[in-house]
């Protein structure tokens, strides 16, 4: 989504380049740590695949993925070419949350420490909870 997103979206406001860099730091930094906790530290059963946690915790990452897709697709095309001004989403999950784009990552990032089981993703999880749950809550306001 990272490498994705950006492409996808139209001209808006320019991102400064501290912002870009510092989020830019964290993905880094969380990719490192969550790619090192899984190929060093955890330590799965041999039937791990097969069960709930990681079933559960898939489709919860599955779910909260498409969920953010759709949510971002919506979001794109809110206004039409040199239109602007601000405009409230509707479909899909916004019919049920203002924050539709944020809980679904909200909800990827849980599935992922639930399928995982590491203190590493469920850290990642939990932050991505607090930071994009208080952005939902201004983005609400």
């Amino acid at each position: 989504r990272a490498l994705i997103f950006p492409l996808l979206i139209r001209q808006g406001k320019p991102t400064p380049f501290f912002t870009f860099l510092l989020a830019l730091l964290f993905c880094v930094y969380n990719g490192y740590l969550q790619g090192r906790s899984l190929t060093n530290y955890a330590k799965y059963h041999s039937g791990w695949l097969k069960d709930p946690r990681f079933i559960t915790g898939l489709i919860g990452w599955l779910v909260g993925m498409a969920i953010n897709i759709h949510s971002d697709h919506i979001l794109r095309n809110l206004r039409k070419p040199g239109e602007t001004g601000y405009k409230i989403p509707r479909g899909g999950m916004f019919e049920y949350v203002s924050g539709a784009n944020f809980f679904g990552e909200i909800l990827e990032w849980f599935g992922f420490a639930l399928a995982c089981c590491t203190i590493e993703s469920l850290a990642f999880a939990l932050c991505t909870l607090f930071i994009l749950g208080s952005r939902a809550k201004q983005h609400h306001q």
